[in-house]
């Protein structure tokens, strides 16, 4: 390989290559710069003319080590910050955690049910109980904005290259089959700790109830010991539901702050609700099976006590729960996931009727997580409000969409987000998830987006974009209608915190189909990090790439790598292997390959972008709004309080808890809509400033786009009739490199994540010391969507959704 680079010799080095006097030098830059320069320096008189350049350029170096040093206490203080808020962080975590452990403990109990009693009969009402078990979640949350603003919002920085390969709990699989898919080590210890929990808990509560049996003999109620179960297992329950909407939550301040991506988030949403409902199920059913041998299930089921438990709210919130865990088990969601989409909002009725049943106390205990999800969901319905414009659309010969979205110049992403993405002319229901396929860097104003056409939804949007007959629906030469203008509702970008695709020196990216869309925005993004010489640590790169028709290879020609970065092959090892599954042997026209449809601009549209209210962006305006609507709401507690609930002697169990969720809805609305009103009018101005930017900075992409690679600049093999080989693969990889930290990142199908995440297990547990670790990443929906035929289609989330 031919290196083009040019190099230019030091001006001190060209000096010395000449033999030059450094005294003529300097006396005849005295004579040009004064005529009697020597006879003043000689006579006492002020320097000038080189000694006085000398002296000024030499100030400069005295200053700089100054700036140094700043820079570097900077830094100390910084660094020294983030690890006592790190500290304080994990302390209130770790003290938390271990009180809702030792809960169900007879001591621990009666401590919390004194203190609850306390605070509930003073000015403050429930707001005691809040902060006993929510309190920390918010007190997290508020630190968390602190450690954000401090670092979150950094140019991401190279790390120094480690001299050994290290083991990750959150990048080592364990598990790869079995109901819980592919589970990482760090996975698998909160699994066992949540299993140890359940034991230690399900025990004690047993051995209390064991200690009332003689009790109840004496008194011929034994049947009164199944209901002593069931309030065991709603305790239990209870826990959990403190936890099952954190992870809904998209934009959430506490997913910034772990670095949790909310597809990864909604996988522990979805245990966390198996978990739930289970309890809550045995919690009915023991309650139910008492009456039924009390022979007073009629009257119970009624049953609507104001100053107890109400059984009646209770009975219909459970129902609701189990309507929604019923059409959310996977054989049900592959056959019809709109049945399951739409009964998942019974989750309101679950969450009214729940607090009527418990009450204010014990609702509390799940008030800071859901009003977390309630400002988040909030925030969302704003930013989907907005109508946005697509500026350009394109079409490969494999029915695969480029859809290119306006977006303000500071609303923020990486290579690793996604979109969720709604057409109103289409569905004003559906929603749906694509990961984008452009680089943060390869322009300001807009993101890229590919759809691959599989279901109806992305059929009719394909049919609004272009103009075909019914015969050439398919055609690749369908024209694209010039005087469209198609917009459409955008919520995200959401996804890491923390671009992770740069920490790896060794980079494999497995794709499967539609999968490569991330891909080609990570290898974009890390081209131009390479071209402008920003922190970027890969520097051997694989791609792996199966495909099931040659129709689809166009897919990853539509990056013209040598435009963005020339000459990258200096710095990059780029390999790609792609394999076609469904062809023996490539079609009669290979080497010719196949272009995009010619881009089409929308005529004469707004340039309406993104809006940029959203969880994941500016990260002041996020932490306000956690922050104002969180004290509003404990202020209005108080209040609510002095001027109602005393005064009016208001005692009704299921009445204040009923007040407590409407006081949360009104803090949502009242308190963060005043932060969304300035917030949007903040940002609506800086959106008329860039709109001359904007269409430049597309026009400007578009022109320098989807040309094809030089074929000698990377390694290229194309391969018919198989599937990649992962051992073999991968055990050539580990041949060549040595000791050192491979990143894995697989997007597609669960069979390809599955075997990816075997052979990386395989790789790891049976390691030498001087062979690499493998980490995996999975960058996919791990959830079960169907297709027209009501088949299951486990595919990345891009390729085919369902997500309304």
């Amino acid at each position: 390989m031919v290196h083009h680079a040019r190099s230019q010799k030091p001006t001190t080095q060209i000096l010395l290559n000449h033999q030059i006097n450094p005294l003529q030098v300097d006396y005849s830059c005295c004579l040009n710069h004064t005529q009697t320069g020597f006879l003043q320096l000689k006579s006492g008189s002020k320097n000038t003319g080189l000694f006085e350049e000398m002296s000024s350029d030499h100030e400069p170096l005295l200053r700089s080590t100054k700036d140094e040093d700043d820079v570097k206490q900077t830094h100390f203080l910084v660094n020294l910050t983030k690890l006592v808020l790190k500290f304080a962080i994990s302390f209130v975590f770790i003290v938390w955690v271990c009180f809702l452990f030792l809960l169900p403990s007879e001591s621990v109990s009666e401590l919390s049910e004194s203190y609850v009693e306390a605070t509930s009969g003073s000015v403050f009402w429930v707001t005691g109980s809040i902060f006993l078990y929510g309190g920390p979640i918010f007190i997290i949350a508020f630190l968390g904005i602190l450690y954000l603003r401090i670092s979150g919002e950094e140019e991401f920085q190279e790390k120094k290259k480690p001299k050994h390969a290290t083991f990750r709990f959150g990048t080592s699989p364990v598990i790869v089959d079995g109901p819980f898919g592919v589970v990482t080590a760090a996975e698998l210890i909160v699994i066992l700790l949540v299993v140890v929990y359940l034991i230690w808990a399900v025990s004690v509560y047993a051995i209390r109830n064991y200690n009332l049996i003689p009790y109840y003999e004496s008194q011929g109620k034994t049947h009164v010991m199944l209901k002593h179960t069931g309030l065991r297992f709603g305790s239990i329950g209870l826990i959990c539901l403190a936890f099952l909407f954190l992870p809904v939550a998209r934009g959430s301040i506490l997913l910034r702050l772990t670095n949790i991506p909310f597809e990864h988030a909604t996988r522990y949403h979805v245990w966390l609700g198996h978990l739930t409902l289970t309890l809550f199920t045995l919690h009915g059913f023991c309650y139910f099976y008492s009456w039924i041998l009390e022979d007073k299930v009629l009257r119970q089921v009624v049953d609507w006590k104001n100053n107890s438990i109400a059984n009646l709210p209770g009975i219909i919130s459970l129902s609701a729960g189990l309507l929604m865990w019923v059409t959310s088990l996977p054989p049900v969601r592959r056959l019809n996931f709109e049945l399951f989409y739409y009964t998942h909002h019974l989750y309101i009725v679950f969450i009214v009727f729940f607090a009527m049943h418990v009450g204010d106390v014990l609702f509390s205990v799940i008030v800071a997580g859901l009003f977390l999800y309630m400002l988040d969901r909030f925030l969302r319905f704003f930013q989907s409000r907005k109508t946005v414009d697509l500026l350009s659309a394109k079409c490969l010969p494999s029915g695969t969409l480029e859809l290119v979205i306006s977006k303000p110049q500071d609303l923020q992403y990486n290579a690793l987000s996604w979109v969720f993405l709604q057409v109103r002319d289409i569905s004003w229901l559906q929603w749906h998830p694509f990961s984008v396929s452009t680089s943060p860097l390869n322009g300001e104003h807009h993101v890229a987006i590919l759809i691959k056409v599989l279901g109806n939804w992305t059929k009719k949007l394909r049919g609004h974009i272009l103009i075909a007959t019914e015969d050439e629906q398919s055609d690749v030469d369908a024209l694209i209608q010039p005087n469209l203008k198609l917009k459409a509702s955008v919520e995200g970008p959401y996804g890491h915190e923390s671009p992770y695709h740069l920490m790896y020196e060794n980079l494999v990216l497995v794709a499967g189909g539609i999968g490569i869309s991330p891909f080609l925005a990570i290898l974009s993004d890390i081209l131009h990090r390479i071209k402008d010489s920003k922190p970027c640590m890969p520097r051997n790169v694989s791609i792996i790439w199966a495909v099931k028709t040659s129709e689809e290879l166009p897919l990853l020609h539509s990056l013209d790598l040598n435009s963005i970065c020339p000459y990258f092959y200096n710095k990059l090892n780029l390999e790609i292997q792609t394999y076609v599954t469904q062809e023996s042997e490539p079609p009669l026209e290979e080497g010719v390959v196949q272009k995009y449809v010619s881009p089409c601009d929308f005529s004469s549209p707004s340039r309406s972008g993104m809006s940029r209210l959203v969880g994941t962006g500016n990260l002041m305006w996020a932490g306000t709004y956690v922050v104002v609507p969180t004290i509003g709401f404990l202020v209005s507690l108080t209040l609510l309080n002095i001027f109602y609930i005393n005064p009016y002697g208001i005692s009704y169990r299921w009445y204040k808890g009923l007040l407590l969720l409407i006081c949360m809805v009104t803090s949502v609305v009242i308190f963060g809509g005043l932060v969304i009103g300035l917030w949007a009018r903040k940002t609506s101005s800086k959106e008329k400033s860039q709109d001359e930017k904007k269409t430049a900075g597309i026009q400007h992409n578009e022109s320098t786009s989807h040309k094809t690679s030089s074929d000698e600049s990377f390694v290229k093999t194309i391969k018919y009739g198989q599937r990649p080989d992962m051992k073999e693969i991968f055990g050539d990889i580990a041949s060549r490199l040595r000791n050192v930290d491979i990143g894995v990142i697989v997007c597609g199908p669960s069979t390809l994540q599955t075997s990816v995440a075997k052979e990386c297990r395989s790789r790891n547990f049976g390691r030498r010391s001087n062979n690499p670790i493998f980490h995996f990443n999975c960058h996919s929906f791990d959830l079960s969507l169907p297709t027209n035929e009501g088949k299951e289609s486990v595919l990345p989330g891009q390729e085919k959704t369902k997500w309304h």
